[in-house]
């Protein structure tokens, strides 16, 4: 039922109809409203107007990077209004439409590299919140890696701003030494990041996870209702781009093999070491 009501969520996004009501997609799968509300959040991890949201969002991005112009793209992806669009493009794009189309230009991105219990961390933001925390070795690594991620942005060097946000995650990572008896509060913090509808679903289910514990691969593609995604959950873990606030190392192999990590293997180790014992 949950995978019909997703494909006609999914077709749906691809017209200028806009997202069908709840109602709409009740008829279509032969149940209430309210029993299609609940067993669709039970399965996917998000709401079927969250899922829709999504959708849509995701077929705007494919028409400008087709070419589209903003207005076109935003009229024929189902938005009555700029107003609309907007609403949900920091969550989804990470920065305005138009600068997402032109590789980031236009947006400004402020970064700052410093110490950590898992070497260099960068934290970088733009004015709608977080856009990258990264581990590394160097700092050059570090750098180069958000260029290449925001070539067009325009980039600056911490002004003072971000000491807030950097010494929240490093006291996180403190906190997680002591296993799950000192369970360390997940990291709330305001995050600018793009994603598709797929790897939404991955990343909250991931924040679900508890302190102390860790998910197989197939085990989360399971809890989203796509037992088979098991190798699309790996590849929504290493496209995240806020290591720690997502928590991508708490999924393993299914053997329970480290599987992979943006990175390093060793950081992953550590961390999970660090909220066991």
């Amino acid at each position: 039922m949950v995978s019909r009501v997703c494909r006609h969520i999914h077709d749906s996004s691809k017209d200028q109809e806009g997202p069908p009501s709840l109602a709409r997609l009740a008829q279509t799968a032969g149940v209430s409203p309210g029993r299609l509300h609940r067993v669709f959040k039970d399965l996917m991890g998000v709401t079927p107007r969250q899922y829709a949201d999504a959708c849509r969002l995701d077929s705007f991005k494919d028409r400008l990077k087709e070419g589209w112009n903003v207005a076109g793209a935003m009229y024929q992806a189902g938005y009555g209004s700029s107003s609309r669009l907007y609403q949900g493009a920091a969550a989804g794009l990470g920065m305005m439409p138009a600068s997402y189309r032109r590789g980031g230009r236009g947006a400004r991105i402020t970064h700052n590299i410093v110490d950590s219990p898992l070497g260099r961390l960068l934290v970088a933001v733009t004015e709608h919140g977080v856009c990258a925390v990264k581990l590394g070795d160097s700092d050059a690594q570090l750098e180069s890696s958000l260029y290449d991620e925001f070539p067009a942005a325009q980039f600056q060097g911490d002004d003072g701003t971000l000491l807030e946000w950097t010494q929240a995650i490093i006291t996180h990572l403190r906190r997680l030494q002591g296993g799950p008896r000192n369970r360390a509060p997940g990291l709330e913090l305001p995050l600018d990041i793009r994603a598709t509808a797929f790897q939404r679903q991955v990343w909250e289910h991931l924040r679900s996870i508890p302190h102390g514990e860790t998910r197989s691969y197939q085990e989360v593609a399971a809890a989203l209702g796509k037992p088979r995604a098991g190798r699309a959950v790996g590849r929504a873990c290493a496209a995240n781009p806020v290591a720690l606030v997502i928590p991508c190392h708490r999924v393993v192999r299914q053997d329970g093999g480290m599987g992979g990590y943006r990175w390093g293997i060793s950081r992953k180790e550590q961390l999970l070491a660090r909220e066991r014992y």
